[in-house]
């Protein structure tokens, strides 16, 4: 067995129970076109569980339509914010705390102190936007 650090390898939860470790995460958007081509298979029960960490505003939104998202604070703050039928909710986060973006729910975030999370993604199909 070996341990794993999850904000530099990626974990893929994948058909039949497995848990897959991925190649070092190096923070490029082709990274995760070559996570979502290798794990196409899995369509949308595929999940990515990976660990980010923020000392600014997320530059873009996204939107995850095949799945929800559990975001899951491991230190710091961070304030979601959900565009839901076109209004902004703003969920206020913090270490302990987590919520979920739905599916389809286009969501970014802005950063209140350095924020450390987990997010377990339903990833298939997830686009960005520039904010």
């Amino acid at each position: 067995m070996s341990v794993l650090d999850l904000s530099k390898t990626p974990v893929h939860l994948g058909l039949g129970a497995t848990v897959l470790p991925q190649p070092p995460h190096d923070g490029s958007m082709e990274w995760y076109q070559r996570y979502g081509a290798a794990h196409a298979d899995d369509g949308a029960e595929g999940r990515l569980v990976a660990v980010h960490s923020f000392d600014a505003d997320w530059a873009t939104w996204e939107v995850h339509p095949n799945g929800e998202e559990l975001v899951y604070i491991i230190s710091g703050k961070m304030t979601l914010i959900q565009d839901i039928d076109g209004e902004h909710r703003e969920v206020q986060m913090a270490a302990g705390e987590a919520a979920i973006n739905p599916r389809g729910v286009w969501h970014t975030a802005k950063v209140v102190e350095p924020v450390t999370a987990l997010f377990i993604t339903a990833g298939e199909g997830t686009r960005n936007e520039v904010r």
